[in-house]
C-alpha cells in the first residue's frame, strides 16, 4: 500500500472511530463504539464499509439489535451487525427488561 493509500485509511478509520463513539446514545457509544476501538486497526476495507453501513442505522433501533430487546429484521441484517451484536453478548445474556427488581 502506496503512502497516501495508507494515510487515506487511516484518515477513514479515525473517521470511524468517532462516529462510532459520539453516536447520539449512551448505549450505543459504549456497544458500538467498544466493538470499533478494539477492532478498527485490524479491519480491511471491505469491513470498513460494512461499518460504515452499520453507522447509518437508525439509532433507536440499532441499539435494541445490539442488546437483542428486538430481533434484527431481515433487511437490516448484515455479517457486520451480528459480529457486533455477538460481541456485546446480546445474544446469550436475557433481556434486563420484565418484572420488578428483585432483592
Amino acid at each position: 500500500m502506496s503512502e497516501p493509500e495508507s494515510a487515506s485509511i487511516d484518515t477513514r478509520r479515525r473517521r470511524l472511530l468517532y462516529r462510532a463513539t459520539h453516536r447520539g446514545t449512551y448505549e450505543n457509544d459504549i456497544l458500538l463504539g467498544g466493538f470499533v476501538k478494539r477492532h478498527i486497526s485490524a479491519m480491511r476495507e471491505s469491513e470498513l464499509a460494512a461499518l460504515e453501513a452499520l453507522l447509518e442505522l437508525p439509532e433507536n433501533d440499532l441499539a435494541d439489535w445490539l442488546t437483542g430487546r428486538l430481533p434484527i429484521p431481515a433487511d437490516a441484517d448484515s455479517a457486520m451487525l451480528r459480529r457486533v451484536q455477538s460481541e456485546a453478548g446480546a445474544q446469550s445474556s436475557p433481556s434486563p427488561c420484565g418484572g420488578g427488581a428483585e432483592r
